[in-house]
């Protein structure tokens, strides 16, 4: 067996064991990709006036409103997105469902309750993240399956590459008016050529959101090997000090201060803090819906105290590289522009399956008509 014979069968058994989970993850991650831009058009609730000279209400009031709404609520996440949007506040009921409250973030009024469970655009992530398995489970299979994936990135790279210079305009460009099994060859191998890297790059920071271990390996790879504490672990929570020091809600002595240490920030999210022994934790992001250059801050969950800031600016280069996955997968790092390439090679990625077993199905069944041919 030649060594391309050897690389045409892994890629072969590689795809057909893959391809229905890089299918299903490649066509939900191109549905989500303008998820931001389909809201908007269609969930007026998610934009706002933004009255001259006031500021929005502190957290505690939109979470107050939240659970006088609904009774018996928890509140957790609470966003604020910026000028002309509405801010929301995730919370749980007594039946363990989760549900998401947008509010107007002057007046506090609810604009609009949504059930995450009936949410379209959360299913559609649930099923492009972890398959609507168990979480565990599903980050576990879809994330095997990305790496093979990029497996079959590089062994179709290696079967693509032509032997002779003269072959190389033919394997890069299609003859669509060629019979189906020759289009489809075409599709598969000369589009796949075209997306490979691209592709490349957006499964990669998709792995890193499925193994949380390969992104802290890429980090300490753009760190050069050092190792920054004050970023990787939170800080110690004094449960001694627990005295307020003011009348106000912690979270709202936490929003305040925030708001002092990025005043330019459009977005703020506050996530509540699990106990007493762990800080509240505060991320603000320079532009609203885009989610590289944020400072995070740790507090104190009963005084409010600020225990730690760690500002875009002071980030080390691995800290930054993890910070900027998510706009780089989606592609939204390159605005509307990038946001477009992502789609178009998600969509292309979910068809590289499709054409594959095609592929693999029609020379399969060609093989019985050369045994009778040569019967004759």
């Amino acid at each position: 067996m030649t060594f391309k014979k050897a690389i045409g069968n892994l890629h072969l058994w590689l795809g057909l064991g893959s391809g229905l989970v890089v299918f299903v993850v490649s066509l939900t991650g191109a549905i989500f990709t303008f998820q931001d831009e389909i809201r908007d058009a269609t969930q007026p609730w998610r934009l706002v006036a933004t009255p001259a000279a006031t500021a929005p209400l502190p957290p505690s009031r939109l979470q107050a409103a939240v659970v006088a709404s609904h009774p018996g609520a928890a509140p957790s996440y609470t966003t604020y997105y910026g000028p002309g949007r509405s801010a929301t506040v995730y919370f749980t009921d007594k039946a363990a469902g989760t549900y998401f409250s947008s509010l107007d973030p002057y007046t506090g009024r609810v604009l609009h309750e949504q059930d995450l469970r009936t949410d379209f655009f959360t299913i559609v992530q649930a099923l492009h993240m972890h398959l609507l398995l168990p979480v565990a489970w599903g980050e576990w299979v879809v994330g095997i399956a990305i790496t093979i994936f990029l497996m079959m990135l590089g062994t179709g790279l290696v079967l693509w590459w032509p032997k002779r210079r003269h072959e190389r305009k033919q394997r890069l460009t299609i003859k669509w008016g060629a019979k189906w099994r020759r289009l489809n060859y075409d599709l598969h191998q000369v589009l796949g050529f075209y997306i490979a890297a691209s592709a490349f790059i957006i499964a990669l920071t998709g792995l890193f959101m499925s193994f949380g271990s390969w992104l802290q390996a890429a980090s300490t790879v753009a760190n050069m090997g050092q190792h920054y504490s004050l970023e990787e672990t939170p800080p110690v929570v004094d449960t001694l000090a627990t005295a307020p020091t003011t009348t106000q809600p912690p979270v709202d002595v936490a929003y305040a201060q925030v708001r002092q240490h990025s005043p330019t920030a459009d977005m703020v999210v506050i996530v509540p803090a699990a106990s007493r022994q762990q800080p509240l934790y505060c991320l603000t992001y320079q532009k609203a819906l885009h989610y590289y250059h944020r400072d995070e801050y740790y507090f104190h969950p009963v005084s409010g105290q600020l225990l730690r800031a760690l500002p875009h600016a002071t980030k080390s280069n691995g800290k930054k590289l993890g910070d900027l996955n998510y706009d780089l997968h989606t592609g939204q790092l390159l605005g509307l522009g990038g946001k477009i390439v992502a789609f178009l090679i998600s969509l292309l990625s979910a068809s590289l399956p499709v054409t594959g077993t095609l592929l693999w199905w029609g020379r399969r069944h060609k093989q019985p008509q050369k045994r009778v041919a040569v019967a004759a």
